[in-house]
């Protein structure tokens, strides 16, 4: 049985960091902070000041964990409690949803929801609705 820890402390903190980002990164810049837009716009930017934000966004994704690590002195412990060629072909159904529903979750279920966006509603439903019967089939239909 794969089991979830609940934790609503840090979980919280977390995600006020989130709404906090994207709330200043669209009063700075005018700019929705959907992750996977920030990394498209990497590879074709429209001019070095949409490039420079866009590395320095993807940048602090990427140091955070180290600032963690030198806060907290160890990183946190996570388990993976599937396969690799699993995360692969997960990756590879996010990414189709991605590219079908124009955006991420955290477009959509972050930045799009707090503009009341009725595409980013519908999509935050959508991948929400998944989810719930995605984790229901693996941990009780196909768990064994």
């Amino acid at each position: 049985m794969i089991e979830t820890a609940f934790t609503p402390l840090t979980s919280a903190f977390g995600g006020a960091l989130i709404g906090l980002s994207a709330v200043l990164l669209m009063l700075a810049i005018g700019r929705v902070m959907g992750a996977t837009g920030v990394l498209a716009g990497i590879f074709a930017p429209s001019s070095w000041q949409d490039a420079s934000w866009r590395i320095a966004l993807l940048l602090g994704m990427v140091t955070g964990p180290t600032v963690y690590w030198l806060v907290a002195g160890q990183m946190p412990e996570i388990t993976v409690p599937v396969s690799t060629p699993m995360l692969l072909i997960g990756g590879f159904i996010v990414g189709i949803g991605v590219t079908y529903g124009s955006g991420c979750t955290s477009g959509h279920g972050v930045c799009g929801m707090a503009r009341l966006s009725p595409r980013s509603i519908a999509a935050t439903l959508t991948f929400m609705a998944t989810t719930a019967v995605t984790v229901y089939l693996v941990r009780h239909v196909f768990a064994g």
